[in-house]
């Protein structure tokens, strides 16, 4: 009995844990823009099907409920991804599927030539020099990473870097937890390429 109760309180703690690093990832590196415009760049995953995985259509979804509420507010929805082993790139699935499945007719620009995040970032900054504010979009470890990577390629860019709606409580529940130990491990290696001269 009392190894049960362990057992349960060391998963309820781990949960918890998940949790709560995720959230704060999600936080982090974001300031608070204001302006009439803005990007919602939604970060793709490596896919090999035709369609959508399903990494990639929860990105597409967290990336539109992140579109200010504000009508009053323009807004682009920059989906960024290379060539998958289907052919298409991860950037026209992704918009794909935003339109014929969530019914999304706002604007919508591809950034289609990435293989890493860190051209993510580099392929997607000439889409950014006009907005006010600046959404990235993805699960909340890889989000930071791309955050991080604009503020070492672009500081003057990453200054409109505002929070996006990636990361809800409750959602991702059984996942948050391998999610966050897989962070940890990305985030210590962005740490190691901080120490090095940007390309």
């Amino acid at each position: 009995m009392r190894r049960r109760t362990g057992l349960a309180v060391a998963g309820a703690a781990a949960v918890a844990w998940g949790e709560w690093v995720n959230w704060r990832w999600s936080r982090a590196l974001v300031g608070n823009s204001t302006g009439t415009t803005e990007a919602v760049v939604v970060l793709g995953y490596r896919n090999r099907r035709a369609t959508a995985n399903f990494i990639n259509r929860w990105r597409v979804r967290a990336g539109i409920r992140s579109i200010a509420a504000d009508p009053g507010i323009g807004t682009r929805v920059i989906f960024s991804g290379g060539a998958t082993s289907g052919g298409a790139t991860e950037a026209r699935l992704m918009a794909d599927y935003a339109a014929a499945v969530l019914d999304f007719d706002g604007t919508v620009l591809l950034e289609d030539r990435s293989w890493t995040t860190w051209e993510n970032i580099t392929n997607v900054i000439p889409l950014l020099e006009d907005v006010d504010r600046i959404k990235i979009v993805s699960q909340p470890a890889h989000a930071l990473k791309a955050r991080a990577y604009l503020w070492r390629q672009r500081p003057d860019l990453a200054a409109k870097l505002v929070r996006a709606d990636d990361y809800r409580p409750g959602e991702w529940v059984i996942g948050k937890l391998p999610l966050a130990l897989y962070g940890l491990r990305a985030l210590r290696g962005l740490r190691a390429d901080e120490r090095k001269p940007a390309p």
